[in-house]
């Protein structure tokens, strides 16, 4: 099938799958004519990489978990220490915008959001502190 039909089946976008095909991810075979010729396991496996790049996965772990999806003698700890790593680096971004949401919070209730021109959420991102805003007064 053409990379339409591959597009259409595997839910990914055509420039996708050629730049999947472009840093190596997937390897479709070319028709006699030189077109690309996707088969129903080159479908499949751009549908694993869906899911995985949905699930936030990098590009080197969807290489690295593709390549264990394909290798029946892997060992499913590999696999697990691949996902592990994810949920962590996760839960590392959710403490930082937990902490970027507080800020925020802090900023907008000090922000009296009037027609003054003063307003502590540009001054917080220009690094002013209490003392400069004193002195320009």
């Amino acid at each position: 099938m053409n990379v339409g039909d591959a597009a259409e089946r595997s839910g990914l976008p055509a420039k996708t799958i050629r730049y999947y095909e472009e840093i190596g991810l997937i390897r479709p075979a070319r028709a006699d004519n030189g077109y690309r010729d996707y088969s129903r396991d080159d479908v499949h496996r751009l549908a694993f990489l869906r899911r995985a790049r949905n699930l936030g996965f990098s590009i080197d772990d969807c290489r690295q978990l593709m390549a264990l999806y394909q290798d029946r003698d892997r060992a499913s700890h590999d696999v697990r220490q691949i996902a592990s790593a994810h949920v962590r680096a996760i839960e590392e971004k959710v403490r930082e915008l937990q902490s970027m949401r507080a800020t925020l919070q802090k900023l907008v209730h000090a922000c009296h959001g009037d027609e003054r021109p003063e307003c502590p959420i540009l001054d917080d991102m220009a690094g002013v502190v209490e003392e400069d805003r004193a002195v320009h007064a």
